[in-house]
């Protein structure tokens, strides 16, 4: 599914027009962007839980010359499975 199908599903699930559920959908991406930026997590109970966790600086391997390379600390954006998600997928 892509974001025009999902925007097409929430639109046909909640009676909003298709404008208006992108518009929902991006308000909602958006925002969680924002809360993860913050250093914040976002949980959606049953459903998951986005957050953020850092990575330290570690040793590589180029795969192509096998040289060792430094690879910077960073920090990434997770999810973890909600219970009602993961129970409906099994």
């Amino acid at each position: 599914m892509n974001k025009t199908e999902l925007i097409e599903a929430i639109a046909s699930k909640s009676g909003l027009t298709k404008k208006d559920a992108g518009l929902a959908l991006d308000a909602t991406l958006v925002s969680i962007t924002d809360a993860l930026v913050k250093g914040d997590s976002v949980q959606l109970i049953g459903f998951g839980t986005f957050s953020t966790s850092k990575r330290a600086a570690r040793e590589g391997r180029n795969p192509s010359t096998g040289a060792t390379m430094k690879i910077a600390a960073s920090t990434v954006a997770k999810f973890k499975v909600g219970a009602k998600l993961k129970e409906a997928v099994k």
